[in-house]
C-alpha cells in the first residue's frame, strides 16, 4: 500500500481534509469516506495523460482549501459531517498495469472493510476492474450493483489484444463474476463504438445501457426512475463511476477519448446528487481527467465538483432530513 503522498506534484489532500496511511488504521479510525489517488493511464487506447488526474481533482477549486465546503442546495457539509480522510496516490508503476490494478483492488477492499466508501481519483477507467472488484471482495460477489457513466461502454472483448485496459473494464468485472450483468446501468453512451457483436453480448448479459439520444428524448429523469429498483434489488450496495467523458467535451475537453453530444456538467451533477441522496453508495470512481488537454481548468473543477456532489448528498442520506428540488431555496 505504500506511496509517496502525490505521485506527480507537491503532496496536498483533497481541498484540505486530514491525511491518512491506508497502513496505519489508527489514522483512518472511524471514517465514512476515505478518497485515494489511482494515478495510472497505461491501459488508455488514445491520448494519455490521465495519471495526472488526481492531483488535479484534489486541487480543482477555487475556494480556499480549508476542509469544508457547504453546499447550496442540500444545507450540507460533505467535508464536515462526514468524517473523510484523504489517503493521497497509491504507488502505481507505470510499465507494469496488472501489478498496478493489483494494489488498488487491494486498498478498496481494505477501505470496504475498515466500514469506509472508497472515492477513488482516476486515472483511466481500467481502475474501475480493480476498485469495484475489491469492494465485492468484501460485500460479496454479486452483491453490488454499478452505476457508469461514460460515452463508452467498456464492454470490450480485449483492447488491442490486451485483455486489459480502459476499454474492458465492466466486461471483465461481469466475467468475473465480481457484478452482475442485470445489476449495471450505463448512461450516457454515445459515438462510433462498440459494434454489434459487443452489445449482443451486453444484451445477452441483461445490462441496461442508455445511449444518449434516448436519454434526450425520454429525459434523465424517467431513465434514473426505472433504473433504481433494478440497482438495489438482491444487492447490498451500488457503484457509482464516472467517466468524465460522458460530459460534452465542449464543457470538459481534458479528456482523452472526448465523444461531441454528451451531457451538460449540470445533468451529471443532478444525477450524481439523485444517486448518493437515494441510494446505498458504497464506492465511487471519478476517472479519465486528463490535464494536459484540458481548458483554463474547467474538467478538474467538473470532476471536484463531482466528488463533493457525491459526498454532499450521501451526508444529506445519512441526516436523514428531506429534500425537495423543486423547492425555493430559501424555504429549506
Amino acid at each position: 500500500m505504500t506511496n509517496h503522498g502525490n505521485m506527480y506534484g507537491p503532496a496536498f489532500t483533497f481541498l484540505g481534509i486530514p491525511a491518512c496511511d491506508l497502513d496505519v488504521p489508527a489514522t483512518y479510525k472511524g471514517a465514512d469516506v476515505i478518497i485515494v489517488g489511482a494515478p495510472i493511464d497505461s491501459g488508455t487506447s488514445h491520448r494519455s495523460g490521465a495519471k495526472f488526474g488526481p492531483q488535479a481533482i484534489r486541487g480543482g477549486d477555487y475556494l480556499p482549501h480549508d476542509g469544508q465546503r457547504p453546499h447550496l442546495a442540500l444545507r450540507t457539509d460533505g467535508l464536515k459531517d462526514l468524517k473523510v480522510f484523504d489517503a493521497g496516490d497509491l504507488l502505481m508503476p507505470g510499465g507494469d498495469l496488472v501489478k498496478s490494478l493489483a494494489v488498488l483492488r487491494e486498498a478498496t477492499e481494505k477501505i470496504s472493510r475498515a466500514g469506509a466508501i472508497a472515492v477513488v481519483l482516476g486515472g483511466d477507467h481500467s481502475i474501475a476492474s480493480a476498485d469495484v472488484a475489491g469492494i465485492a471482495n468484501h460485500l460479496g460477489r454479486g452483491k453490488v450493483s454499478m452505476v457508469h457513466f461514460d460515452a463508452h461502454a467498456d464492454t470490450g472483448e480485449d483492447q488491442w489484444g490486451a485483455l486489459v485496459g480502459h476499454g474492458t473494464p465492466m466486461r471483465n468485472l461481469i466475467n468475473d463474476g465480481y457484478v452482475r450483468g442485470d445489476r449495471f446501468l450505463q448512461l450516457g453512451l454515445r459515438g462510433y463504438w462498440p459494434d454489434n457483436a459487443t452489445l449482443e453480448w451486453m444484451r445477452d448479459q441483461g445490462m441496461r445501457s442508455y445511449e444518449m439520444t434516448e436519454i434526450h428524448h425520454r429525459g434523465l429523469k424517467a431513465v434514473l426512475d426505472e433504473s433504481f429498483a433494478t440497482l438495489t434489488d438482491g444487492c447490498d450496495g451500488v457503484f457509482l463511476s464516472v467517466d468524465i467523458d460522458v460530459v460534452d467535451p465542449g464543457m470538459a475537453p481534458g479528456t482523452g477519448t472526448p465523444e461531441p453530444g454528451g451531457m451538460t456538467s449540470r445533468e451529471l451533477l443532478e444525477a450524481v446528487r439523485r444517486i448518493c441522496l437515494e441510494l446505498p453508495v458504497v464506492g465511487i470512481d471519478v476517472v479519465e481527467v486528463a490535464p494536459a488537454f484540458d481548458s483554463a481548468d474547467i474538467t478538474a473543477i467538473l470532476a471536484n465538483r463531482v466528488v463533493l456532489e457525491a459526498l454532499s448528498a450521501i451526508a444529506k442520506r445519512r441526516s436523514g432530513s428531506a429534500y425537495d428540488p423543486t423547492q425555493n431555496l430559501l424555504d429549506r
